[in-house]
């Protein structure tokens, strides 16, 4: 299969981002309800998580953890796939899919063609979202209805 076949075959490229950082874009048009990637990396502890990016990662806005349950992390900084570069939005066009602990990103609508592909993180920790800690966790969307934050509403 030559380069070109392969390239016009990619729904997705990860560039540089207005969001932040880099981003994932769609180069075809998807429809709604596509799986575009599963969500890889190293699968640690919490425990470790906290060991390796506690500190060093605290005032930082950029982490590429997902928690897949109460004894799960994957830390895509380790083996990780392209989805370590998807963006939160308040606004999104995609979602996390939890499917036997394995995580996916799919789409919620179509997106076009240069739309950047993003989901909620709606990030929920054990400390009261206070205003600070919302302002420690800002989003950075830029969507008409953006809530300031990535955090979720505690349940």
């Amino acid at each position: 299969m030559s380069r070109s076949t392969r390239k016009a075959r990619r729904r997705f490229v990860v560039r540089k981002s207005s969001i932040h950082g880099r981003g994932v874009f769609a180069l075809t048009p998807i429809p709604k309800g596509s799986r575009l990637i599963e969500y890889t990396g190293e699968r640690i502890s919490h425990e470790e998580a906290d060991e390796r990016y506690g500190e060093e990662q605290e005032n930082s806005p950029h982490t590429m953890l997902f928690a897949v349950d109460d004894e799960t992390v994957i830390d895509a900084t380790r083996r990780g796939s392209s989805a370590r570069w998807f963006n939160h939005s308040c606004a999104p066009n995609c979602e996390a899919v939890d499917e036997e602990g394995r995580i996916f990103i799919e789409t919620i609508r179509n997106v076009s063609p240069g739309d950047e592909l993003t989901y909620d993180y709606n990030l929920i920790l054990d400390e009261p979202h206070t205003p600070a800690v919302k302002r420690a966790h800002p989003c950075y969307c830029g969507k008409r209805r953006c809530r300031g934050t990535i955090l979720g509403k505690k349940r």
